[in-house]
């Protein structure tokens, strides 16, 4: 066995075992005590913090470090990190969704095909349950765009605006961006030579070029500012305007980077632009303390009728 296997088996069992008897491990890679306790040492300069105890009955820990040294994964170990990942990216674990993409780029870039067919197929043979009706995205797609985004390769796919008939596109892009429970991508249409925001749940077939191109310089430098500016210009369906008696800061956590919340009268005013009033009526939902709707009379007998439902559910339901 060579020594850069030797070390790989080497970690591999610390990072099976709480302590190993050091002549248990010697033999475990039929090497003597001496050559164990070097590559000991080798492993120690390498960021792995590995405790040792002398005598006859010593042996070796591996302990958490200062810092994160490389890790090494067991087949199984890296398909359940790449699913786990997958879900987080979905919104499952509220706040991590970005980095936990950054996180499954690197490790599907990494992995051999046979892994990869394996987490597509666990993927597809998967049902979850969906907790509102917004479409959901593709982790396959998420982690190529990712890539394209690190590697700056430029990418043709085929996105379906709003209202619109599907078209093909070469983009460049720069930036994957999570809001509230979407994704958009921030990209540079070579085709209408202008900056544009892509809902990832709209793009399908997106395929790299094996180029590259120089990076531009995005107006403004802040994807997330972009992508909000470009629904802003978007005409929503309602502009909603609650007053709400719970604090400002408490309102601002419950609804996020989708409304606005300015203080009044010892409460709060909150006011959004949506689509959709299923959104607000769950922030509100979420509050708990008192409300009034002033705007728009929708939103006020919607609430009036969910509110109907929830009571008549408390009385044991319809007969």
């Amino acid at each position: 066995m060579s020594t850069s296997a030797r070390m790989l088996r080497l970690l591999s069992l610390l990072q099976t075992h709480r302590y190993w008897p050091g002549g248990e491990l010697a033999t475990r890679l039929e090497v003597s005590a001496r050559t164990l306790r070097r590559d000991i040492e080798r492993l120690r300069e390498l960021g792995y913090a590995v405790d040792a105890v002398r005598g006859v009955a010593g042996g070796y820990q591996l302990r958490a470090g200062g810092s994160l040294p490389p890790l090494l994964l067991e087949d199984e170990e890296a398909v359940a990190i790449a699913v786990g990942l997958q879900q987080a990216a979905n919104g499952s674990v509220s706040g991590i969704a970005e980095t936990s993409v950054q996180a499954l780029t690197k490790v599907i870039a990494l992995m051999p095909p046979r892994l990869r067919r394996q987490i597509d197929a666990l993927r597809s043979q998967t049902d979850n349950l969906v907790w509102d009706a917004r479409p959901g995205v593709d982790p396959v797609i998420l982690t190529t765009l990712a890539q394209a985004c690190r590697d700056d390769e430029p990418l043709h796919l085929t996105y379906t605006a709003r209202g619109a008939e599907p078209t093909e596109r070469w983009v460049e892009p720069h930036r994957l961006v999570s809001l509230g429970r979407r994704w958009y991508l921030v990209a540079y249409d070579r085709d209408r030579q202008d900056w544009r925001s892509f809902r990832v749940d709209r793009v399908a077939a997106p395929r790299a070029s094996g180029q590259r191109y120089r990076p531009r310089e995005l107006p403004g430098g802040d994807a997330l500012a972009f992508v909000q500016a470009g629904i802003r210009r978007i005409p929503q369906r309602y502009d909603v305007r609650v007053r709400v008696a719970a604090d400002p800061a408490v309102v601002a956590r419950a609804v996020g980077r989708w409304g606005e919340v300015t203080a009044y009268d010892g409460g709060s005013v909150l006011t959004m632009s949506v689509d959709d009033l299923q959104w607000p009526v769950m922030v509100l939902a979420q509050l708990g303390a008192d409300f009034r709707v002033e705007s728009p009379p929708e939103l006020g007998e919607t609430v009036a009728h969910v509110a109907g439902l929830f009571a008549r559910a408390a009385d044991g339901g319809p007969d």
